[in-house]
């Protein structure tokens, strides 16, 4: 672990639930940097950041091993697994293929303005320099947004290589200020949607994605 340690944020209490609220907040955490590949976390090291006992924290990192993002080290923790710069171009190719021409059909489609809160929660992250909470809440707008096209399979395709994906250029970014030109694109992206400007959309769409590999993937 590094010595400042990932900002993971309090979660406290008990409970069932409480296990996929830590596995999402450590997803986002990997996303965005605060767990960085190569380092080994401790069940008990993470369960003192979020603020709940080690089983929870314990079973999250299992599910992440079963989905491939973290490796067991015996005795010691999990390994944040390493990906490379090709697979991460890889993982936007094919995300762009799905989410582009899906959001840009949206258009006008019943259901988007109810996706504003997660829109704004995503600029409130970005003012405050949140970057879990920033990830967590740009991942319910996406995911909200696609399953109004309603196909299931799709979502959790999108799901899964949103996962896969890192964003250590966010840290920057916040740290500058410059963070909230990208949270906005969200609201701006909403806008064209309600309007039923599908060449709008489209061009959002395709500017917000590009950052994935721009502006949100420097180390």
């Amino acid at each position: 672990m590094t010595a400042r340690g990932p900002a993971l944020p309090a979660l406290g209490g008990r409970g069932p639930s409480y296990r996929e609220r830590v596995a999402d907040a450590l997803r986002a955490a990997l996303i965005a940097g605060e767990l960085r590949p190569g380092e080994v976390y401790s069940a008990p090291g993470l369960a003192a950041r979020f603020g709940v006992s080690a089983t929870p924290v314990r079973e999250a990192l299992l599910d992440l091993a079963k989905e491939g993002l973290v490796d067991a080290v015996p005795n010691k923790g999990y390994r944040v697994t390493a990906v490379s710069e090709r697979q991460l171009d890889e993982y936007t190719q094919v995300r762009a293929l799905i989410e582009i021409p899906t959001t840009a059909a949206l258009a006008g489609t019943a259901g988007t303005a109810a996706l504003r809160p997660a829109a704004e929660e995503i600029v409130a992250a970005a003012e405050a320099g949140d970057l879990i909470a920033y990830v967590d809440a740009d991942q319910r707008f996406h995911l909200g947004l696609l399953a109004l096209a309603g196909n299931a399979h799709l979502v959790e395709v999108v799901r899964d290589l949103r996962r896969r994906s890192r964003l250590y250029g966010l840290t920057a970014l916040a740290e500058q200020g410059r963070l909230r030109a990208s949270a906005e694109e969200h609201l701006e992206l909403l806008d064209a949607l309600l309007a039923r400007d599908r060449e709008a959309v489209h061009a959002v769409m395709t500017r917000h994605l590009g950052h994935v590999r721009g502006l949100w993937a420097a180390p």
